[in-house]
């Protein structure tokens, strides 16, 4: 059967191999929504794949057809034909890429969660890597590290939105919006589920309030092969602004010292607060 797409350069395929120390297989879904990725759907389940053999992870893909009017659908259907690893969920019309994620998290089968976008832009290699870091943290936070990845004006935003989040809500983040790796179960409980571009940044706030212990840890990005970009735009912007407002507003309400929900037993926090240990708010 002719194949739906060339592998990218950036895929596990496509570098040269190098010798890695093999962990025990680990579990980890890979949450993918996509709108409208018709040229870049098939690349960016091929790159997980091949990833997952690379890195040696018991990995499955959960694909998210938000309302797509292109092809996505069809080539995400035919790809979860091909491999049972690829489960797909469709929205009959777009309901954002927070909503995506939740919903990938509720289908979710492995105790590792993380995002990468339908639009081929990330190599996962660039987080794969760090899975192991899940026996010592909860979190892994990426931030990029090539700026140049990005053109000035959305490097300037980037820096601004930085700017807010952690002035306002008294974190020390260096990057809110890429592909963190989280344990699947610390965000069954977290209460809020943003719909929209902000849903990355509102996670990552709540669970630092709740104590959970997170790692950042450099990225390369890589850029967009087909398409356009969907981050930067009016509509966008309004869901950041609305997702920012309510989750100031649901903060402040807060009582600072209450006592969290416990942390659930598989957690790395936990182990390594002790159980006696009450979360520290940010």
């Amino acid at each position: 059967m002719t194949p739906l797409t060339m592998i990218p350069e950036h895929s596990p395929a496509a570098r040269p191999s190098a010798p890695r120390t093999r962990r025990p297989k680990t579990g980890l879904t890979v949450v993918m929504p996509a709108l409208n990725e018709e040229d870049n759907i098939a690349a960016a389940v091929e790159s997980c794949l091949a990833g997952f053999a690379e890195f040696g992870i018991e990995g499955e893909i959960v694909a998210i057809d938000d309302g797509s009017s292109d092809r996505t659908g069809s080539i995400l259907a035919e790809l979860a034909r091909r491999d049972s690893r690829v489960r797909v969920l469709t929205h009959p019309a777009p309901r954002g890429i927070g909503a995506s994620f939740w919903d990938g998290i509720e289908a979710a089968a492995s105790p590792a969660v993380v995002m990468l976008p339908g639009d081929n832009e990330n190599d996962p290699a660039e987080i794969f890597r760090y899975l192991g870091l899940l026996d010592h943290v909860d979190i892994v936070v990426p931030f990029v590290f090539n700026r140049a990845a990005r053109s000035p004006w959305r490097v300037l935003l980037s820096r601004l939105f930085r700017f807010i989040v952690n002035a306002s809500f008294g974190t020390h983040f260096n990057y809110t919006n890429g592909t963190c790796l989280y344990r699947r179960s610390i965000l069954k409980d977290l209460g809020s589920r943003e719909p929209g571009f902000f849903y990355q940044t509102d996670i990552l706030v709540r669970l630092a309030r709740r104590g959970y212990l997170f790692a950042e840890v450099p990225y390369r990005l890589g850029g967009r092969h087909a398409g356009r970009a969907k981050a930067v735009s009016w509509a966008s912007l309004k869901q950041v602004v609305r997702g920012y407002a309510r989750l100031l507003g649901d903060l402040r309400l807060a009582a600072p010292k209450e006592a969290f929900a416990a942390y659930p037993p598989d957690s790395a926090t936990l182990s390594r607060r002790g159980p006696d240990r009450r979360a520290e708010t940010a």
